[in-house]
């Protein structure tokens, strides 16, 4: 979680007796560049900021959602909290980062929508007393229609 995973190269190199491209970056070149844009979810986060705050909160290595916000891959908006495993050294679907995010955005977690494309962190959000809604990011389009049409970050 806090290592940055580009000092993984020269061990990768030596386990297994392999020559790697001295400007590869395993984050930028191996994860990043690799990455879609999801652009369906933009509109229904621009929407749903208009009812209530949004954030992030994320599992990420070093370095990697400034990479992400490089390769303009997140939603054109402003984020009213983010979170930030890899600064706070917590991540999902451990409780502790719930119950840090909550302290940070100062909400009580009945009034949080967490939406996440995995299933353990969703549970894990619920179980802590968050509504969730598990987003399907095998077809992007549909998943962000019914985050839409389900209208749940309206009873917040």
């Amino acid at each position: 979680m806090g290592r940055d995973v580009d000092t993984l190269i020269p061990l990768i190199e030596k386990q297994f007796k392999v020559k790697i491209p001295p400007n590869y970056s395993l984050l930028k070149d191996g994860f990043i560049n690799r990455f879609e844009k999801n652009l369906s979810i933009w509109p229904v986060i621009k929407e749903i900021k208009k009812h209530c705050r949004i954030g992030l909160l994320t599992n990420m290595y070093p370095r990697m959602l400034d990479e992400i916000k490089n390769a303009k891959l997140l939603a054109d908006t402003k984020w009213d909290i983010i979170i930030d495993s890899s600064i706070v050294g917590l991540q999902k679907p451990d409780l502790e980062i719930f119950q840090f995010a909550e302290e940070k955005a100062q909400v009580n977690g009945k009034e949080i929508l967490f939406v996440d494309n995995v299933l353990a962190n969703i549970q894990a959000a619920a179980d802590f007393g968050w509504k969730t809604f598990l987003y399907n990011s095998d077809n992007y389009e549909e998943a962000s229609q019914q985050l839409l049409k389900s209208g749940i970050y309206e009873i917040i």
